[in-house]
């Protein structure tokens, strides 16, 4: 029978951190669970955060609510006024426009084309090297990246390689030859027009009375090429003539004769007139000759058509209003199709495999086991790589800023939030540049919120 008197207190049991399990006597607790030595570690961290982050923030929200000193003035309390002219103001509107368009298009495309990498690189042989040779633009700044693609941007064929890449191949399909600064000799008064019209005979030709057409313009240091000396006269049974550049290195000669040492123009499209209307079309030979065979009896104009006469193919404006912004958003893609195919490479290496081999045996095809099973059980890596991109858009400056200044007055077309801050702010426009950092701090909020809640329900 037991006492009162004989009961022994139980010994503490020491239990897990929160779980109210006391602590043995005589045993101190271990520093980590303290909460005054935590937050005395803390205390500098958290101060040098106040410092470069919520003082800055608080700082920029306050003077945005005010209007920027006149000269010798001060400033005054405007309250949204600032927020109202980034919708209000022409470039402002811009530049959230183009954001705008960069949230909805690049995250996107950036995640797509980074899937189909991933995919990819289970397929082929090299598959490091090919994660390698796609990753490696990530190591570049985008100061450098935008350098290069400046240079592969520049609208002289000579001098950029897209352009250079497209001239190429106009050139290898289309045939036909250009002298935009060639024109009829004024001296010489045999023919009359504007080259935006075209060049006609002055007079009328027939059989055996050849056309004795003189241009001037023609490049005579880089002649073109399999251009002879030019015909003295017309060859053949119908209307014949020659076009010619009447003018040789030196000087000389008499105006509007074939003079030893001048040129033949080659290549050139000449038309015979009748009544207004075009009846045949012959081009120059080597020598500028032409002969149009088979023409009835009678009397023809000749006529060299404007598109003798137009500029030569150049390629496209890559910087130009309509093409700069996709043209940085390609510039973007190529940096960040890498960060994308690697995120996606190691989500696709932990999917369980005998899931996918249960689908083929099933008879379930690639593309079906790829849009059924792949991307389903990827879709947490491909929403963390997808809201990763938005937060990086919203904030997108430097590649944009770079690739600005080679494309001169039409840079503005390709604004965004972030250099239009930077514009505002180097213009002493700060009420307006606080607008903006504002206005883009509020936007990057909920993309990083939800990416914090994702990354929270991934640990649980």
């Amino acid at each position: 029978m037991t006492t009162t008197g004989d009961t022994q207190p139980s010994p503490a049991v020491d239990g897990p951190p929160g779980t109210g399990s006391a602590v043995r006597p005589g045993k101190e607790r271990p520093p980590g669970e303290s909460g005054w030595i935590a937050l005395l570690f803390l205390f500098p961290a958290v101060v040098w955060l106040a410092v470069i982050v919520v003082y800055p923030l608080g700082y920029s929200l306050v003077r945005s609510l005010f209007s920027d000193p006149t000269l010798g003035g001060s400033t005054s309390f405007t309250g949204l006024s600032n927020y109202g002219q980034i919708f209000a103001a022409s470039d402002s509107f811009e530049a959230f426009k183009n954001n705008v368009i960069w949230v909805v298009v690049v995250p996107a495309l950036v995640t797509i084309v980074g899937l189909i990498f991933a995919v990819l690189t289970e397929r082929v042989r090299w598959a490091s090297a090919f994660k390698i040779v796609v990753f490696t633009p990530m190591a570049i700044s985008f100061l450098a990246a935008g350098i290069t693609w400046s240079l592969i941007y520049v609208d002289q064929p000579s001098e950029g390689l897209g352009n250079a890449v497209l001239t190429g191949i106009h050139d290898t399909f289309t045939s036909g030859t250009s002298y935009p600064n060639l024109q009829a000799s004024a001296q010489a008064r045999t023919m009359t027009g504007s080259k935006t019209s075209g060049f006609t005979s002055t007079a009328g030709y027939t059989a055996g009375h050849p056309a004795m057409l003189a241009v001037t313009g023609l490049d005579l240091t880089h002649p073109p090429a399999g251009a002879k000396p030019a015909a003295k006269t017309g060859s053949g049974s119908g209307v014949t003539g020659v076009v010619w550049n009447d003018f040789k290195l030196g000087g000389g000669g008499t105006t509007g004769k074939v003079d030893p040492g001048e040129y033949g123009v080659p290549g050139l499209t000449v038309e015979a007139v009748s009544s207004g209307k075009v009846v045949a079309t012959t081009t120059t030979a080597a020598d500028g000759s032409f002969d149009f065979s088979g023409l009835g009896s009678g009397s023809y104009q000749v006529r060299l058509p404007s598109s003798d006469f137009s500029a030569a193919y150049a390629g496209i404006s890559w910087l130009g209003p309509n093409l700069i912004t996709p043209a940085i958003i390609i510039a973007y893609l190529w940096i960040y199709a890498g960060f994308a195919m690697v995120l996606l490479s190691a989500g696709m290496a932990a999917l369980p495999r005998e899931t996918m081999e249960a689908a083929r045996i099933d008879g379930a095809t690639e593309w079906q086991v790829f849009r059924r099973v792949t991307v389903p059980l990827l879709a947490p890596v491909l929403l963390v790589v997808f809201v990763t991109m938005v937060i990086n858009v919203l904030k997108i400056f430097d590649i944009v800023f770079v690739l600005q200044q080679p494309a001169g007055g039409d840079g503005r077309y390709a604004n965004v939030l972030a250099v239009q801050l930077f514009d505002l702010y180097g213009t002493g426009h700060y009420g307006a540049a606080s607008a903006v950092g504002i206005l883009l701090v509020i936007l990057v909020i909920p993309a990083m919120i939800f990416q914090i809640r994702n990354f929270r329900k991934e640990q649980r």
